[in-house]
């Protein structure tokens, strides 16, 4: 890190996130994504993370780099990129702030729990980083990574920024089946990503 990045660190991640804002304004004004627009926000993520750290620029990337893998993007991509990209320009809060989605199906109250032997799966966008970072936060506890929503599932941790249309998002699956079988007397939990941190005094 050069001197000037080192004395200048907020400035810079102020100004990377006004610019995100905007780019996520522009990209999903038309409400869809295509394959050069997704291109051109990729490099400009790549080029925003070789400057530093910032947990919502690392996720972004990753989800986007996950849809370009394959070199198309098909409508329920498209439409997952422009909620996320609409999420992000609609933060009016600071970034990182619990989203406040009212329809989600959370645990109320929270439960406690504990991380060693249980089984744990990441759904949505997170502040904290890309999901494997959640995995190996969750790996570092004792806990385990569940790949899919099964009876044996016992977390299912819904991240920061999911909104109040997940239910039209590709990860809402995830939720509404884990809240069936929740519903159903098997015992999953469904919990925020803030809670998720509290209770492993994540950092």
């Amino acid at each position: 890190m050069d001197m000037f990045t080192k004395f200048n660190r907020k400035r810079i991640d102020d100004r990377d996130i006004d610019t995100l804002i905007g780019l996520c304004k522009g990209l999903a004004a038309d409400n869809r994504i295509n394959l050069d627009e997704a291109k051109c926000l990729s490099a400009w993520l790549v080029q925003c993370k070789s400057r530093s750290f910032n947990p919502l620029v690392e996720n972004l990337l990753e989800k986007v780099e996950d849809v370009l893998s394959d070199g198309v993007i098909d409508n329920d991509e498209s439409i997952e990129l422009v909620s996320t990209l609409n999420g992000i320009a609609g933060v009016s809060s600071e970034v990182g702030e619990l989203a406040q989605a009212t329809s989600l199906p959370l645990c109320d109250p929270a439960p406690p729990f504990s991380f060693k032997g249980r089984n744990f799966l990441y759904t949505g966008t997170f502040a904290y980083g890309a999901r494997k970072l959640c995995q190996q936060a969750t790996k570092e506890r004792g806990g385990l990574n569940a790949s899919s929503v099964t009876r044996k599932l016992d977390f299912l941790v819904i991240g920061t920024y999911v909104t109040d249309s997940w239910k039209h998002e590709s990860f809402g699956t995830k939720i509404m089946k884990a809240a069936e079988y929740r519903d159903r007397g098997i015992p999953i939990s469904i919990i925020s990503e803030q809670h998720w941190i509290k209770i492993g005094e994540i950092t």
